[in-house]
C-alpha cells in the first residue's frame, strides 16, 4: 500500500487494523500478510489500488502554504504547487505554515517511513533569522539541548552567520521532527524567530530552487535516499 502511494507505512498499517483493506474480496486486519500485487486484488475503502510509478519531488515551499493534504480553514496547500504531477503525493515530514524551504514530496511510503521515523536521525538544516543580537550563552544552550514542554531536545549544531543589533541569522541542524521545534527552541532562549527556511534534508540540498517551484530528484539523489532506506531496514 505504501509503495502504491495510498498512504505512508504507518497510516497504511492503521487502515489495515481498522478493517478498511480487502484482499481478493476479504477484509484483512492482520499486519504482515503477504500479497502478490500482480495477481491479488487489493482494495482500500472499497477502491482497488495499483502500484504507481515512484515519484520524488523537491519543492521550495513558500510561506503561507501548509503541508497537510487538506485544510478545514481553506488555506493554500503544497499540493496545489504540483498539480501537474498525476501521482498521489504526500510530504515527507512537515513544515509549518510560516516556514519556507526544502520539502520532499513522494508517493514512496517506505522511503517516507525511513526518513521520518524518530529513531533514524536524519539531519535537517535551517537558516534561522531571529529577533535581537544573539549571544554565545543562547547558542551554547541550543547546542546542549533545550527543555520544552514535551521533553528535552537533542543537542543542535549551531553556526552563527550574521549578528546585528536588531536581528541575527544562524544555521541550525537538528534531527528530530517535533512540531514547530526550531521556533520553540528559539523562544526558549529568548530570541523569537522572524524567518525560518529549511535548506537541507539528509543528503538533499535546496540550492537555487526558487520559492514555489519544484524539480524531480536526480537518479543520483534517489539512489542515495534508497540507500538510507535500505540501511534503516537492515
Amino acid at each position: 500500500m505504501a509503495r502504491a502511494g495510498v498512504a505512508s507505512r504507518r497510516k497504511s498499517e492503521k487502515l489495515i487494523i481498522e478493517g478498511k483493506v480487502k484482499v481478493n474480496g476479504k477484509v484483512v486486519k492482520e499486519l504482515g500478510v503477504k500479497v502478490d500485487p500482480e495477481k491479488d486484488i487489493i482494495e482500500v475503502n472499497g477502491k482497488p489500488i495499483k502500484k504507481e510509478k515512484p515519484v520524488y519531488i523537491m519543492l521550495n515551499k513558500p510561506a503561507g502554504y501548509i503541508t497537510t493534504m487538506d485544510d478545514p480553514f481553506d488555506r493554500p496547500i503544497v499540493l496545489e504547487l504540483v498539480k501537474d504531477i498525476p501521482q498521489r503525493l504526500h510530504s515527507v515530514g512537515r513544515l509549518d505554515c510560516d516556514t519556507e524551504g526544502l520539502l520532499l514530496l513522494t508517493n514512496d511510503g517506505s522511503l517516507t517511513y525511513a526518513l521520518t521515523h524518530p529513531s533514524h536521525q536524519i539531519d535537517k538544516v535551517y537558516l534561522v533569522k531571529v529577533k535581537g543580537s544573539i549571544d554565545s550563552e543562547a547558542i551554547e544552550k541550543l547546542e546542549k539541548g533545550i527543555e520544552l514542554e514535551d521533553g528535552m531536545t537533542a543537542p543542535a549544531r549551531v553556526e552563527l552567520i550574521k549578528r546585528k543589533k536588531n536581528y541575527s541569522v544562524i544555521k541550525m541542524t537538528i534531527h528530530e521532527g517535533r512540531k514547530r521545534q526550531v521556533r520553540r527552541m528559539m523562544d526558549a532562549v529568548g530570541y523569537p524567530v522572524l524567518k525560518l527556511k529549511r535548506i537541507k534534508l539528509g543528503p538533499l540540498t535546496l540550492g537555487d530552487l526558487k520559492p514555489g517551484k519544484y524539480r524531480h530528484l536526480s537518479q543520483k539523489e534517489i539512489k542515495v535516499l534508497k540507500k538510507i532506506e535500505k540501511n534503516v531496514r537492515s
